[in-house]
Order: structure tokens, then C-alpha cells, then sequence
């Protein structure tokens, strides 16, 4: 006998379409964005006042980015029982993050030639303070002080020599279970701050419009418009491609992250989306140990969006003062940000430090040139904070597949099953 299934009715699809937005932390992030830019815009002064809001979200953030990297790093490494695997992890990653970010600083000096986003008239631009990057830029800047300062390297540095040393460990198993019973604590507890993430996008919009206003945006308009249309060319075309060899799709990719991305929409830091970006990589089918590697590494090294941007202001400056850059000089402004460029993370302000400091190695461009960039740079931070996100997604998977610790899970039902 067959037996007809019952067709849902209208009002039960409709109620199961409100309770799946209504639960939908990605709608809600997108809701707080809205109603930041409102209140900063209509409302400047109580715009400001919301950045504690913002900063307290992100503080509360980096309490789990320590203990997440360094258990995620430990248990990597402890459980891989190959510790060449390591050395060859960390080779390939740098690697990886060398020639990609060469790329992209290629392609912002393309495009920044090719639209000269830099011929406009500067007297009606606004002037910021940038002396604070500008006084003894090349001469302060010191990897000494940069590792310092970087939590993230610092912790990395210390997971990887007690993973090695765990491996050494006569009481290893028993040290690593306890060690995943304590991960699972962290990343409950993960689960649960994330539910405060539209407060925190709401807060860091609002403060920025506020601050800085969206009227500041209309004179270097075409500077920013060729910020965002770069890095959109960077993740579709050179990332995209690169996906596209091991037969993923970066629509895929982007639907999957999708949270992630509008949490650094909001809050401009991509340290926010840090731990969440982690486990879901792993839930994807990125080994633990690659994870735990690559992607604290690549905070620090695999600046995709920054190199853009850093490439970018350095032609736009050198249009605005109609100064000539022959080929050699290009090429030189391209070596030099290939390595100061890694220095541009982990500092608040270091990509100032560090565009002042290639400024005054090139010595043709004013350095004083970086108070016309203050106003909008708050703009431009969340197009590198994405990007810099989708560049270290897409490394940790790639590296994940050449090193063929990759679970072939289907990725449209992986991204089903989290929504």
C-alpha cells in the first residue's frame, strides 16, 4: 500500500523559517552592524560612548586565544608522533605565506597604478596627527620588540616546544587526556562568549562612525574603493584559483565563515574571529595539528589584506605628492614591504610604523604624508581584518590537503550542518 506523506503545511514552514532566523547568530551580528552604523551616524557622541562595549567584547575574545592555540598546538603535536612532520608543517606554511602575500603586494601596486586613486587634490583632504608613527619610524621598529609584543608568537613558541616535549613524556597518554578534557572546557566556554558577538559588532560599529563619521570617506573615496575592489580581486581570482585546484569552491569557503566574517566586519579586529575560526576548521576536516600551526603562524606572517593595503598607500602616497617611482624603485618598495610587512601585526599602530619606516627607506616620498590616511584607515581595517581571515582559512586548508591530513567531508553539508 503506499502511503502519501502529508504535506507540511504553509504556517509550519513559516515557523520553522522565524525559529531558524530568529537562532541565527549570523542574523543577528548583521542586525547589531545595522544599528551601530544608525547610532553612530545619527548619534555621534552616544556612538563614541560605545566602545567600551566593542574593546570589552574583543578583551573578553583573547582570554580564549592564549589557551585554545596552545592546547590546540599541544595536542597537535603530541598526538602527530611524527615530529619531522612539524618541521615540514612549519617550512611549507611560511613558504605558502611568502608567496602569497608577494602576490598580493604585486597586485595593489598593479591596481593602485592602474586607477591612481592618488591624483586628487590634497588641500581639501583632512590632516591627522601621525606623529606618533612618523618620529624615528625605521629607527624604533625591532623584531626583538615585535616578538615581544606578540602574544600569539609567544604562545605558539611555547606549545610547540612543550608538544615536542610531551612526545618525551613517560606519562604522555594520561597528560593528554587530561589536556583534551581541559579543551573541551575551553571551548564550551568558547561557545557561550560567542553569543555575545552582536553586542560586540554593534559597540565597534557604533564607535567607528561615530568617531570618524561617513562624511570622512567622500574625499578619499577612490583610495577606499580600490582598497575593497583589490582585496575582492585577491579572494575570488588568486585564492579562488588556488581553491579551485584541490576542487573547493571559495563561495564554499565564504558561506562556511560567514559568522566570522561579519564579527570582523564589525568589531575590525580579526583576533575576534580567532578561536572560532580554529575549531571550525578543524570540524571542516583540517587536522588539529596543521590548524594549531598554521593559523596562529599566519596572524603574524600571512597579512594578505595588510600587504595589500600597505602596497596600496605607499603608490597612493606617491601619486598625491606627484612623485616618480621608476621600475627598480617599485620593485624596491615591493622588497621592502615583503619584510617589514611581516612586522604589521600583534602592535596597535604597527602599519603605520611600518609604512613610515618604508617611507623612509625609499626616501622620495614625505613620511608626514600618513596624517591623509588617518581618517579613513578605520574604514580600510575591516577589508584587511576579512581578508587577512579568508588568506589564513584558505592557507590552513591548502596546507591541510598537500599534507594529505585533510577529511574529505562534503563541505555544502558540513555549512548545512552548522547553520
Amino acid at each position: 500500500m503506499n502511503i502519501s506523506t502529508p504535506k507540511p503545511s504553509s504556517s509550519k514552514n513559516k515557523k520553522s523559517f522565524f525559529r531558524v532566523v530568529v537562532t541565527n547568530l549570523t542574523f543577528w551580528v548583521l542586525v547589531a552592524i545595522i544599528t551601530g552604523i544608525l547610532l553612530g551616524h545619527f548619534s555621534p557622541d552616544n556612538g563614541i560612548k560605545m566602545e567600551r562595549i566593542g574593546k570589552g567584547f574583543i578583551d573578553l575574545i583573547k582570554v580564549f586565544i592564549g589557551p585554545i592555540i596552545f592546547l590546540t598546538i599541544v595536542l597537535g603535536i603530541s598526538g602527530m608522533g611524527n615530529l619531522k612532520k612539524v618541521g615540514r608543517i612549519g617550512v611549507k606554511a611560511l613558504a605558502y605565506f611568502e608567496v602569497v602575500s608577494t602576490v598580493a603586494l604585486a597586485i595593489g601596486v598593479t591596481i593602485a597604478y592602474f586607477f591612481q586613486p592618488g591624483k586628487i587634490d590634497k588641500s581639501g583632504l583632512a590632516i591627522g596627527d601621525a606623529s606618533q608613527y612618523t618620529k624615528g619610524a625605521a629607527e624604533n621598529f625591532s623584531w626583538l620588540q615585535f616578538f615581544l609584543s606578540n602574544f600569539t608568537l609567544q604562545v605558539l613558541l611555547a606549545a610547540i616546544i612543550c608538544g615536542i616535549a610531551l612526545n618525551f613524556y613517560q606519562k604522555r597518554e594520561q597528560t593528554i587526556l587530561i589536556l583534551e578534557r581541559v579543551s573541551n572546557v575551553v571551548f564550551t566556554g568558547l561557545k557561550y562568549v560567542m553569543y555575545l558577538a552582536p553586542i560586540g559588532a554593534f559597540g565597534g560599529m557604533a564607535y567607528t562612525i561615530g568617531k570618524f563619521g561617513l562624511e570622512t570617506l567622500i574625499p578619499l573615496g577612490k583610495l577606499m574603493l580600490c582598497v575593497y575592489l583589490t582585496m575582492a580581486l585577491f579572494v575570488f581570482l588568486i585564492l579562488g584559483s588556488i581553491l579551485k585546484y584541490y576542487k573547493i569552491s571559495i563561495l564554499s569557503i565564504l558561506k562556511y565563515i560567514k559568522e566570522e566574517l561579519l564579527l570582523v566586519l564589525g568589531t575590525s579586529s580579526s583576533e575576534a574571529a580567532l578561536p572560532s575560526i580554529m575549531m571550525k576548521l578543524e570540524r571542516m576536516g583540517c587536522s588539529k595539528s596543521v590548524v594549531g600551526l598554521v593559523i596562529p603562524t599566519g596572524y603574524s606572517f600571512n597579512l594578505d589584506g595588510t600587504s595589500i593595503y600597505l602596497s596600496m598607500s605607499v603608490i597612493f602616497l606617491a601619486q598625491l605628492y606627484d612623485v616618480h617611482l621608476s621600475f627598480f624603485e617599485i620593485l624596491t618598495v615591493i622588497g621592502i614591504l615583503m619584510i617589514t610587512s611581516k612586522g604589521a601585526a600583534g602592535v596597535t599602530g604597527s602599519g603605520f610604523i611600518v609604512l613610515a619606516s618604508t617611507l623612509t627607506a625609499i626616501h622620495k616620498i614625505p613620511v608626514e604624508g600618513l596624517a591623509f590616511l588617518l581618517g579613513v584607515d578605520k574604514f580600510m581595517s575591516e577589508a584587511r581584518a576579512i581578508t587577512n581571515l579568508i588568506g589564513n582559512t584558505v592557507a590552513t586548508i591548502i596546507i591541510s590537503k598537500t599534507e594529505r591530513d585533510f577529511t574529505d567531508l562534503n563541505l555544502e553539508t558540513t555549512v548545512e550542518a552548522v547553520l
